[in-house]
């Protein structure tokens, strides 16, 4: 009697569309391309035409990179973990033992494995990611074990982007105020620069508490999700967690 090769090899997750398969992905998208159209177009432009090459060489360089780490999270491996081969047992008790401390591995019904600590199924992608941050729709990925670098990478580039764009209008505004405000220049660089500077805030903060979480190896949540049942003292014995 033969084995079925259907049955030896480990079931892939589902096939979906990874770049800009979501409505909040194309937002994202089609925002960022939009506010750097106008921004080069109209402000940039003006800025080189009086010689000035310093913040729109800048700008160009942070929107390559923006839209580069965009694209690679968007398409990236948060940390995909194959779905079980083999029949296994949902009721059956396993534990995972990280720094001295013993967790329940809960049965995933969709993958067929019993997961690992720290190891979410994402209904929105139909995946278990190991060490699952968070599923981020603006780029329709989640956030995992292998691309949470990218996804600070992301965060840094847009800030810097930002950022910069939001310094040249200043300059640019500051620079022309004898210009009227019914000048095309003048009010393509007032349309660019309030939706940088009201992304620019909630980027920070969220770069912030990704880095923090990066930095401890720890998620917001897991004191809540991940909470140890046993403790292995020095002589191997095992004594109830507290709470």
């Amino acid at each position: 009697m033969t084995v079925s090769d259907d049955l030896l090899s480990p079931p892939q997750p589902p096939a979906r569309s990874w770049l800009f398969s979501s409505l909040w992905a194309c937002v994202t998208g089609a925002a960022l391309v939009s506010l750097s159209t106008i921004f080069f177009t109209f402000t940039c432009r003006a800025l080189v035409q009086n010689g000035e090459w310093v913040f729109p060489v800048a700008s160009g360089l942070l929107c390559l990179l923006s839209l580069y780490s965009l694209i690679s999270m968007n398409i990236s491996d948060p940390g995909i973990l194959h779905r079980g081969a083999f029949e296994q047992d949902p009721e059956a008790p396993y534990m995972a033992r990280v720094n001295g401390r013993l967790y329940d591995m809960p049965w995933c019904p969709t993958c067929n494995f019993h997961r690992l600590p720290r190891t979410f199924h994402c209904e929105s992608c139909d995946i278990c990611v190991e060490e699952f941050d968070h599923h981020c729709s603006w780029v329709n990925n989640c956030v995992g074990h292998r691309n949470i670098r990218l996804y600070l990478l992301l965060l840094v580039s847009l800030c810097l982007y930002l950022g910069s764009v939001l310094a040249t209008c200043v300059l640019f505004i500051s620079r022309r105020r004898h210009m009227a405000f019914l000048d095309q220049t003048m009010t393509m660089t007032i349309l660019v620069a309030l939706p940088a500077g009201a992304l620019l805030l909630p980027l920070i903060l969220q770069l912030l508490i990704k880095a923090v979480a990066v930095g401890t190896a720890r998620r917001p949540y897991e004191d809540q999700v991940f909470a140890p049942r046993y403790v292995v003292e020095g002589n191997g014995s095992l004594d109830k967690a507290p709470g």
